[in-house]
């Protein structure tokens, strides 16, 4: 057992995205309890340290800072070296240019190995504990990914990225309809809890990724459906992108409805894929069911996530960068949408949590008229970590600091960032207590940057890369 001593910051309980600031705890000498199964025993301050663990060894890391684990809730693994590609247009000119042609590079296995260290290396670099990560189209390419993943000691929920149709750039990501629901089910049975054996403990899980609905046929979807119908009560999940570029005549959201003949994009992957919006198979949306962007949703398409349990992964860096808009926030929040966020690496280039909300607070700030506001620390903090566990079904076992709560946490060292460390002891606060708290929280959030992060926990144990 181990004691870990900092400022503690988390989001306590079970909140809805409203309610955060309210659930905020900041105990400046405060005190995390680790057990040997990696179990917080006790979160709270130190002072108050209950007698049975006061003789429990303590690691001191005031005047730091002891934060949950960032979940990014949309990733792409084989976009890893892709940051930053110039394609001289917006989404559909992009992957073509330069993400098809950057992820067919993964079929060559060594590089794809290569790729799989990398992502692994950078993911604890920037504290992200748990993930949602759009995978490859090639099996050796996975196999990489969830070897790499499990060595390490990451969480990670991953899916092989499943095209049946595409333009010559991606040829050697297209496979067959039978051979992609083989694979796909193959993947399944290889990795989906895979390091225990039990859906409820493991860090490795499964997902059913369609890159996006333009990747596959009708026939596809259906077939899919079938599928993930039969592979739900495992535990598996279905990701892929929703509503993200909307340019008018030529952008996604109108190919989508376009090529289908729906009404809504998100009927798509509701088993309404017929013309008319008639339903053709099984629908995808649930619990376990996370989908990108949703940058352009109509209030149908708000209303059904929320019905369903289907979260957003709201990614502010990637639309900026493909100049795809803005997701509304407060209407996307009063639909009812559990909203988390994502860092979408390639199409983003920011891969820290943080530097994300540091983007979702200046879009949203910017929004015009009365849908511009200014989020609160505790909801950008909420969204990056308790948000995200939400998404991903894991908030019972982490999240947050919560006693009982299996011990996914970052040690943050201002010291190490010589910039941050002058915010955090030069800069102005208010007397107000609760917005001093806030100023602080504000202040890390937004300056962090890499090098602040010390030391990085799953379940208790300490990452390496």
């Amino acid at each position: 057992m181990q004691t870990y001593r900092g400022h503690l910051f988390h989001v306590t309980g079970s909140p809805r995205v409203s309610d955060a600031r309210a659930h905020l705890i900041s105990e400046v000498d405060g005190a995390l309890v680790v057990d040997d199964e990696g179990v917080i025993a006790y979160s709270g301050s130190f002072t108050g340290l209950p007698e049975q663990w006061s003789t429990v060894p303590v690691v001191d890391h005031r005047p730091g800072f002891l934060l949950p684990g960032f979940v990014d809730a949309h990733i792409h693994f084989p976009q890893t070296f892709a940051v930053n590609a110039y394609g001289g247009g917006q989404l559909l000119e992009w992957l073509e240019h330069c993400v098809f042609p950057s992820e067919s590079m993964l079929d060559e296995p060594g590089f794809a190995r290569k790729v799989a260290k990398a992502f692994c290396r950078k993911r604890i670099s920037v504290g992200t504990t748990s993930a949602m990560v759009f995978g490859s189209a090639f099996p050796h390419a996975q196999d990489a990914l969830f070897e790499e993943t499990k060595r390490v000691g990451l969480r990670m929920v991953s899916g092989r990225g499943i095209q049946t149709i595409g333009p010559p750039s991606a040829s050697a990501l297209i496979t067959s309809e039978k051979d992609a629901l083989d694979l796909t089910a193959a993947e399944i049975d290889k990795w989906h809890a895979a390091d225990t054996g039990d859906d409820a403990t493991a860090l490795l899980h499964v997902a059913v990724v369609p890159r996006f609905s333009l990747s596959v046929t009708r026939e596809t979807l259906g077939a899919l459906g079938e599928l993930y119908e039969d592979v739900r009560n495992r535990g598996v999940y279905f990701h892929s992108h929703l509503n993200e570029n909307n340019r008018p005549a030529t952008g996604e959201v109108a190919a989508v409805r376009d090529s289908y003949e729906v009404d809504s994009y998100l009927d798509t992957y509701d088993g309404k894929f017929l013309a008319g919006s008639k339903t053709g198979g099984k629908s995808m949306l649930g619990r376990r069911s996370i989908l990108a962007h949703a940058v352009h949703c109509q209030d149908s398409e708000l209303a059904r996530m929320a019905e369903t349990g289907t979260s957003i992964a709201h990614c502010p860096t990637s639309q900026l960068f493909l100049g795809s808009g803005t997701m509304p926030w407060l209407r996307t929040v009063d639909a009812g949408v559990n909203i988390a966020m994502g860092s979408d690496v390639g199409a983003g280039d920011e891969w820290m949590i943080s530097r994300v909300l540091n983007d979702t607070f200046k879009v949203h700030i910017s929004e015009t008229g009365d849908s511009g506001t200014a989020l609160d620390p505790a909801t950008l903090l909420f969204t990056g970590t308790l948000a995200g566990a939400r998404a991903l079904d894991i908030e019972s076992r982490t999240g947050n600091l919560d006693a009982g709560k299996e011990a996914d946490f970052l040690v943050v060292e201002p010291a190490l960032q010589p910039s941050l460390e002058n915010l955090m002891t030069r800069a102005v606060r208010a007397d107000n207590t609760d917005m001093a708290t806030d100023q602080v929280l504000f202040a890390l959030i937004m300056a962090m940057r890499e090098e602040a992060i010390a030391k990085v926990f799953v379940k208790g144990r300490e990452l390496h890369a």
